[in-house]
């Protein structure tokens, strides 16, 4: 029995039907194992994205492969690997033993086939079930691997998972294998790669790989001092509360810092792999943090107060690590036996070093209390006000006037369904409504502003939960207490393309790295990229995004098309919108640069008329004012 959905005329509502069909011999198929990654890529690259999201599948390729290489490296085999990235195509070369000649083939088309099985060739590795670089042949349209063992070199190509070509040859090459992949855009739509992304990523392997270099498209990314790097680039030395504490042995390294942000950040890995969303030893870090602290100073301190603003980072290694999905991006629970469990395993460690770190360093160890008791005050300060504004926000029927709600949730963890959901944060009725009608009602939402929200730079926390339309945006995305809860994985800001939507849009940033930095620094928020122009005769449509893209469409259409300069998302129609929303939705990601600090940023925008910034306003503005003109 299946069913099929029909649309009611009058409700929108689907219906089900039950229609008899056929099962017997001819309905059970056998798949291959390139057939099956392509068939269902998600089950192990993860999101079929197009490379707006730091998670999407073509980074996870990029990851497959890189791995191996780190995998040699930890081995004492090779200590550079080379990375090179142009547009679509990916060039990967490492330095270590070469795959066995007779084995190349197998290795990178023959599922659960690899050295990894064998403990005594590779310890401690993150790719364990033989399938990675399998996965990047089978979503690739055109995959080489070329291995290089002692003068002798074996090439093979590949597309889409089917043997193109094999041969032999003799080289004077340095050992190693290299790699090349271009990704198959019927699995990945109108992909790229975005830089910053891939250089996070390189930057990982360079953290937790002291020694190794990663040449990255001519750029040199090595680090000396581990997780203590990572920690000082990712924070301010004008703004934390003392330097980094920094620990690492064979096993397992730590580094944490409490800087002035709110919330929590942390940075978990286990064998090189960057698990994104912790686990166990994640968990037993922040709570052996807690439990060192309290003893230490001899006070039963709220864990909230002891954990907020920290950075901290973690990274362990061990022995066939149990992941709970094939991207690896969260470490399971039955690791290690019981006498060794994870928690008593890092506990122990951090425990000894953190406690001796203190009782050593007195002055380091004051910073720390006094960061602790002002988050106490500050913590105690709120309680009436938050709960003031929940009692609102409950009054305010959120679901029902600010929130066009989805059905399904990013924190919505059961089943692992309908995980990419997004909000829309719109200003004005027009575009919340064509919004609204447009989008898809299972995943999309839509949050509906109230004129330009207030500038909230310099301002303390408290005025998150006093200011209304702040209030109910935190309870929509479900923030309060941090990211755990996030309701929606895609926060997107859907404002005019002129001026004020610009000026909004600033403001909504604002807030967000002002109070949730977290937010933006996971890759959460985003712009929804709208059409500037409309190009259109009577048999093809256009919609373009620029001026290049304008003319572009102008040539292709052969004539004298109509063109519509799109002032507002207001004017754009819900039946347009679907175009935009869709599976053909542009979303721009927010990336902090990582030579700018969250102060630097903030205060560059929304701070006091700098010269710098007004003279970036007066070009924009200029710019805006040439395009009214030019179609009015």
């Amino acid at each position: 029995m299946k069913y099929v959905i029909l649309v009611s005329q009058t409700k929108h509502k689907p219906i089900l039907m039950a229609q008899e069909v056929q099962y017997n011999e001819d309905n059970i198929r056998s798949l291959d194992w390139k057939e099956h990654m392509r068939l269902r890529p998600g089950m192990y690259i993860g999101k079929t994205g197009d490379g707006s999201s730091q998670d999407d599948g073509i980074y996870i390729l990029v990851k497959e492969v890189i791995d191996n290489c780190i995998d040699e490296f930890v081995m004492g085999y090779g200590k550079k690997v080379d990375v090179k990235v142009e547009e679509k195509k990916v060039y990967i070369r490492d330095y270590g033993r070469g795959i066995p000649l007779g084995k190349v083939v197998d290795a990178v088309s023959k599922i659960n086939t690899g050295g990894k099985y064998d403990s005594k060739a590779f310890k401690k590795s993150v790719g364990l079930n033989g399938v990675g670089t399998k996965a990047v042949n089978a979503l690739s349209i055109y995959f080489r691997v070329e291995a290089v063992r002692e003068g002798k070199k074996k090439i093979a190509i590949f597309e889409q998972g089917n043997l193109i070509e094999e041969r032999d040859e003799k080289t004077s090459e340095a050992n190693g294998t290299f790699i090349e992949f271009v990704p198959d855009e019927i699995i990945f739509k109108k992909y790229k790669f975005i830089p910053d992304y891939l250089e996070n990523q390189i930057w990982n392997y360079a953290y937790l790989n002291s020694g190794l270099t990663v040449n990255y498209n001519g750029q040199k990314f090595l680090s000396k001092n581990g997780l203590k790097d990572l920690l000082l680039r990712k924070t301010n030395e004008q703004t934390v509360r003392y330097p980094v504490i920094h620990f690492k042995s064979e096993d397992i390294e730590f580094s944490l810092v409490h800087d002035n942000h709110y919330g929590e950040e942390y940075y978990s890995y286990v064998n090189g792999q960057h698990t994104v969303q912790g686990g166990t030893h994640l968990n037993a870090f922040k709570e052996a943090i807690v439990k060192t602290t309290r003893e230490f100073y001899g006070k039963n301190f709220d864990s909230q107060d002891i954990r907020a603003s920290i950075v901290a980072a973690i990274s362990i290694r061990m022995q066939d690590p149990i992941f709970e999905s094939q991207t690896k991006t969260k470490l399971g629970s039955n690791n290690l036996n019981e006498k060794t469990s994870m928690r008593l395993f890092v506990g122990d460690y951090v425990k000894k070093h953190l406690d001796n770190f203190l009782h050593r360093n007195a002055e380091t160890a004051e910073r720390l209390l006094k960061k602790i008791q002002q988050s106490e005050r500050e913590r105690k300060d709120m309680a009436g006000v938050k709960k003031i504004a929940k009692e609102r926000a409950k009054k305010a029927n959120l679901h029902n006037k600010k929130l066009r709600d989805c059905r399904f949730h990013f924190s919505d963890k059961k089943n692992n369904r309908h995980l990419d959901t997004t909000v829309f944060i719109t200003e004005g009725d027009s575009a919340s409504g064509s919004i609204t009608k447009a989008r898809d009602v299972e995943t999309q939402a839509v949050f509906s502003l109230r004129g330009k929200p207030l500038n909230t730079f310099g301002l303390k926390k408290k005025i998150v939960y006093e200011n209304e339309e702040f209030n109910l945006l935190q309870h929509a995305l479900n923030i309060e207490e941090g990211l755990d809860d996030l309701r929606y994985n895609n926060v997107v800001i859907a404002t005019d393309a002129d001026v004020d939507g610009m000026h909004i849009r600033l403001l909504l940033l604002t807030f967000f790295l002002q109070f949730f930095p977290d937010l933006v620094k996971e890759g959460h928020v985003k712009v929804l990229e709208t059409p500037l122009f409309r190009v259109r005769d009577k048999k093809q449509t256009f919609y373009c995004y620029s001026e290049e893209e304008k003319q572009a469409a102008i040539v292709a259409l052969r004539g004298k098309p109509e063109i519509t300069r799109f002032k507002g998302l207001g004017e754009i129609s819900p039946d347009e919108f679907e175009d935009f929303i869709g599976d053909n939705i542009r979303l721009s990601p927010v990336i902090l640069g990582k030579d700018n600090s969250i102060e630097e940023i903030l205060g560059y925008y929304m701070g006091k008329n700098t010269p710098q910034r007004q003279e970036f306003i007066i070009d924009n503005l200029k710019v805006e004012k040439d395009l009214e003109q030019e179609h009015a």
